[in-house]
């Protein structure tokens, strides 16, 4: 707890047995709520989980890395957190900035903190693929361009939310696919939720999940839609239920084996 306000980590898990215990180990004590949501794993991913004492929860098939966020935000939402933090469970990202990321949250000056890598030039020198490396910085100065902001990065899966924020963004309205996370920060950015950055060292390793070359293709043509998109319906020549209020938004649907255990 931070300021007075519950502190959740949730981890989005497909086949995360390799590293699993590595980042739980490593939480900070401020967490209060430790939420895993797995996309029904081929491994032992959800029994490691229950051992070391994370509430888990099971998709009942392999929906993809955005559905599998929205459980994990409704579950959080449900438990009473005030702020959550994304943290991947493939270790590639030191879990030890989950305070640090929360207290810039729980300060009431952010409803978004980004954990970038490339801030602090830690992205080369912890691995990244110089083509992802290239990719991200042309993508990042095409977002800031169009979407009227500067951030250092729109691409990292390290995240901190306010509780508001959860509620607010329809997030039923985007990707199943890795490109739910650059819709989410469009979202922020439509809805005028601030957003704050933080530098963090990154690692690229054997067992740490890394889309390929393929999906980053198709990652970087979905980054391009999102902004098309965004622009289009800022300026009203579409409307996109990913922009508006009414769309639907976590509490809405639930992607479990018990659907029971998804109600707010």
């Amino acid at each position: 707890m931070i300021n007075g306000k519950k502190i959740a980590v949730v981890m989005p898990a497909y086949n995360a047995a390799k590293t699993l215990e590595m980042t739980v180990r490593e939480l900070p004590a401020e967490v209060d709520i430790k939420i895993l949501v797995d996309d029904s794993s081929l491994d032992s991913t959800v029994a490691l989980a229950e051992q070391l004492g994370v509430k888990t929860f099971v998709h009942d098939a392999n929906y993809g890395y955005g559905r599998n966020q929205q459980t994990c935000y409704r579950e959080a939402l449900a438990a009473g957190a005030d702020i959550v933090v994304m943290v991947h469970p493939d270790y590639q990202y030191t879990p030890l900035l989950v305070s640090a990321m929360a207290a810039m949250v729980a300060s009431g000056v952010y409803d978004m903190v980004l954990a970038s890598r490339i801030l602090g030039g830690g992205a080369l020198r912890g691995g990244m693929p110089m083509y992802k490396y290239v990719a991200n910085r042309f993508l990042t100065a095409f977002q800031n361009i169009f979407l009227g902001v500067k951030l250092s990065e729109y691409h990292t899966g390290y995240r901190a939310f306010s509780r508001h924020l959860l509620l607010a963004l329809p997030l039923l309205e985007n990707s199943d696919d890795f490109v739910f996370d650059n819709q989410m920060i469009a979202q922020a950015v439509m809805f005028d939720f601030p957003i704050g950055e933080i530098s963090c060292p990154t690692k690229y390793f054997k067992e740490a999940s890394s889309i390929n070359f393929k999906r980053s293709m198709k990652y970087g043509l979905g980054v391009l839609g999102t902004t098309f998109g965004f622009v289009s319906h800022r300026l009203g020549l579409v409307k996109l239920a990913r922009y508006d209020a009414a769309g639907r938004n976590v509490h809405q649907h639930s992607h479990l084996t018990n659907p029971e255990d998804a109600k707010l």
